[in-house]
């Protein structure tokens, strides 16, 4: 789950609640390259008799392609995190600088500056920015900016150079979490390439596959269940959830995990029956 200490809607402490209300006990809030949100999501947990999972989704490539990496069970005060943490932060200020630069060339005004107010303290993203365009009348609509200038191969699309694979993995290790190779489908690889991926994640240290991210096509958790199987990788599932009224993303409304799965939660004994019975 994403919350606005990344690019989602929904404050840590509002997210916890819609959490609350779909039925879940056992929830994981993993916000782009930041932990920040972890403490005031714990306490919201908490009240609510809720199990929180520390987590987060960094940005990493494989070779030239970008890949995200969930990581759970993370101890914040790890300083190997901590560090990556604010190499990430670093990044995106970098790559939201020149995305800025790049919309004002095309007739936005100020944008960066509006961008950091309108997120009022937390992570500046694309979707800021697609507001922005809407504000200025550049588009009719936020989904209208990604398809004119925010989306894949569009101007305002920078290539950033996240930390190889290998690393991203290390650095969840050492903080005592398990890696996880977020939405594996999402990345248009053909199913060798695919294989490809898993196998060099697993051998990098990963520890899972997430074989459900959100709604999918029949068959498909089964099939990734089996490939993470093959590479020896538990598997993990999620909504991905970012804003309300996805239908495609609401917290609790995907698939039971495969049966020919070996869930991620049975790393983590305290969890496990719980999980069984989900």
């Amino acid at each position: 789950m994403h919350s606005t200490c990344s690019d989602g809607e929904l404050t840590p402490e509002a997210l916890v609640m819609r959490a609350k209300e779909a039925g879940l006990d056992v929830i994981a809030l993993t916000d782009h390259d930041t932990v920040e949100g972890l403490a005031r999501a714990r306490s919201a947990a908490e009240r609510e008799g809720m199990t929180l999972i520390n987590g987060i989704e960094f940005s990493s490539r494989w070779g030239k392609i970008g890949v995200h990496v969930v990581g759970l069970g993370l101890d914040t005060a790890n300083e190997a995190l901590k560090e990556a943490v604010a190499a990430q932060q670093a990044a995106r200020v970098e790559r939201n600088l020149t995305i800025a630069a790049r919309l004002e060339k095309l007739g936005a005004r100020n944008i960066y500056q509006r961008a950091v107010d309108l997120a009022g303290g937390t992570q500046i993203g694309r979707p800021h920015f697609a507001q922005l365009l809407v504000d200025d009348g550049l588009v009719k609509s936020v989904a209208s900016a990604f398809k004119k200038y925010l989306g894949a191969g569009k101007v305002g699309d920078i290539r950033q150079q996240w930390p190889p694979l290998p690393e991203i993995i290390a650095v969840i290790r050492a903080a005592g979490g398990v890696a996880v190779l977020a939405h594996p489908a999402k990345y248009r690889l053909t199913r060798t390439k695919l294989r490809a991926l898993i196998t060099d994640f697993a051998e990098a240290g990963g520890g899972a596959l997430e074989v459900i991210s959100g709604y999918q096509p029949s068959g498909l958790a089964r099939d990734l269940a089996g490939m993470a199987n093959e590479a020896g990788l538990a598997s993990s599932c999620g909504s991905d959830f970012h804003r309300p009224g996805g239908i495609w993303q609401e917290l609790g409304r995907f698939e039971a995990m495969p049966t020919n799965a070996r869930p991620v939660w049975s790393l983590w004994p305290e969890l496990a029956a719980v999980g069984d019975h989900k």
